[in-house]
């Protein structure tokens, strides 16, 4: 399986835990006030400071098999995230969902309130006022939230390697860049560097496209 195909194996099943956690997180962050906003704000932006190693290392200490999460996983489940595709995308998605989440309270926050106030006034409930407005204004912001969030688990290192290692499953882009430089495959590093340049920078045109609307 090539380095991109694993990626995206990786990839895929995080950003689909990453994108609406981190947009529900985002709405709480942009409405929410007081002490409890101030620590769920901070819990998020833990992982975004701290060095991915750190964050792999730490994942290890609890979903690794003498983790307390992870040990009960594998106990009671016969699930080993260690050393797995899906340990992989557990690593990308814990360093994709600060962004995530940063990226949906400032779409939410540029909806015009007064919008929301004025369906709530004409009789639609909570629910279907998110439904039907909040969510389409704040939609294209949304997406660059996801791409934004695609981008960082697209150039995930650190994470991935310390808790998921290096195995075929989990052997993305960026660790095959790595391990081919140990190798001394400057060839084969250079095309993969070249092929990150450049799905990052489309990706990154669609980040700027999202954004601008």
């Amino acid at each position: 399986m090539s380095a991109f195909a694993v990626s995206l194996r990786v990839i895929l099943p995080a950003l689909a835990l990453v994108a609406p956690l981190g947009a529900a997180l985002g709405f709480f962050l942009s409405r929410a006030r007081g002490a409890l906003r101030a620590v769920v704000d901070a819990l998020v932006l833990v992982p975004l400071v701290l060095p991915p190693s750190v964050v792999g290392y730490l994942l290890l200490v609890v979903l690794g098999r003498r983790g307390a999460i992870g040990a009960l996983l594998e106990r009671a489940f016969d699930v080993r995230l260690v050393f797995s595709s899906a340990g992989a995308s557990v690593a990308v998605a814990a360093v994709a969902l600060p962004l995530m989440a940063k990226a949906s309270e400032a779409a939410f926050a540029r909806v015009d309130r007064s919008l929301e106030e004025a369906a709530e006034a004409n009789g639609l409930s909570a629910s279907a006022t998110f439904r039907l407005v909040t969510l389409p204004l704040a939609l294209p912001g949304l997406g660059a939230a996801a791409t934004l969030a695609a981008l960082r688990a697209l150039g995930e290192f650190g994470a991935t390697l310390t808790f998921a290692g290096y195995t075929r499953s989990t052997a993305t882009a960026p660790l095959e860049v790595y391990f081919a430089m140990q190798q001394g495959d400057d060839g084969r590093a250079l095309g993969l560097s070249l092929a990150l340049v450049a799905v990052s920078t489309i990706a990154a045109f669609v980040f700027h496209a999202w954004s601008r609307r």
